[in-house]
């Protein structure tokens, strides 16, 4: 498909207006359904060289969060807690119409879509869930106690505080958003091979609403058993997430699959071809 045509709509969700983007052909019986969820610092456009791979054969559907790109949040501060993340993907799953849907994430859509799969509305509109480098936040923190518990997984362990350093880093105020202007940027472009086409001082605001005391998560003891078929992609190469953060979820997801991908934290963007290949079997396989 040489060009790529865009049917545009606004959601209204709380606190919110989202800008929805629909590509490819129009939803039906026969048609499989894909909703794209970014991650940070990006919009739905980290999507863009996949979905243009997948618009003569899918139903594709891309927003940009309460963070990024297009969407707005209509007042101070703003509603960025994983509850109203969650929220807004059930609205936008409302509004476009979407059932039995395949949900991908990468980055914080995938921590999202963790937790939408978890949500008993799921069961009704989301057949699949593939994760990108983006763990379910429960899931993390439970990996990390049961590591610090025991000296043999203790290596597993520093090597993922190591990569998580930025997450403290962003819960400071006024410092993050001078490192993003000073030097953040250029540092983006050499990983992701891109520029950052988005205000990534408007996301600082997911870290804060979601990590530090007192931020309200599911114990692990609470956490749902997910039915619906997971797989979960892993970059070998991700400067952010240790491949080892796979382990354990076998526990609590009935349906499991884990692919490892020789690629860093951007592959959906930098390696959209494998990702188009992975989902089109995903749909042939289900």
């Amino acid at each position: 498909m040489d060009t790529l045509m865009e049917r545009r709509r606004s959601v209204a969700a709380r606190g919110a207006e989202l800008a929805v983007f629909e590509y490819g052909r129009q939803p039906g019986p026969d048609v499989p359904t894909l909703v794209f969820v970014h991650g940070y610092p990006d919009d739905h456009r980290v999507f863009l060289p996949a979905i243009r791979e997948l618009a003569e054969t899918h139903h594709l559907i891309a927003y940009d969060t309460r963070n990024a790109g297009a969407s707005a949040v209509l007042a101070s501060p703003g509603d960025f807690t994983l509850a109203a993340l969650v929220d807004d993907l059930f609205a936008v799953l409302a509004a476009t119409g979407a059932a039995r849907v395949h949900l991908v994430g990468h980055d914080w859509g995938s921590i999202q879509g963790w937790a939408a799969v978890q949500d008993p509305r799921a069961t009704a509109v989301i057949s699949r869930y593939t994760s990108i480098s983006g763990p379910d936040l429960s899931h993390f923190a439970r990996w990390v106690r049961t590591r610090f518990r025991n000296p043999r997984t203790w290596p597993q362990l520093a090597g993922q505080l190591m990569r998580s350093w930025y997450i403290a880093a962003f819960l400071v105020p006024v410092l993050p958003e001078a490192a993003w202007r000073l030097f953040l940027n250029r540092r983006y472009e050499q990983l992701a091979k891109r520029g950052v086409g988005n205000d990534p001082i408007r996301g600082l605001a997911l870290y804060r609403a979601n990590f530090g005391p007192g931020r309200n998560r599911p114990t692990p003891a609470a956490r749902a058993t997910v039915t619906i078929p997971v797989q979960v992609v892993v970059p070998t190469r991700d400067p952010f997430l240790s491949p080892d953060l796979v382990e354990g979820l076998e526990d609590w997801v009935e349906d499991l699959t884990v692919v490892r991908v020789d690629s860093g934290h951007w592959w959906p963007a930098t390696r959209p071809a494998e990702l188009t290949e992975l989902l089109r079997n995903s749909v042939a396989g289900a």
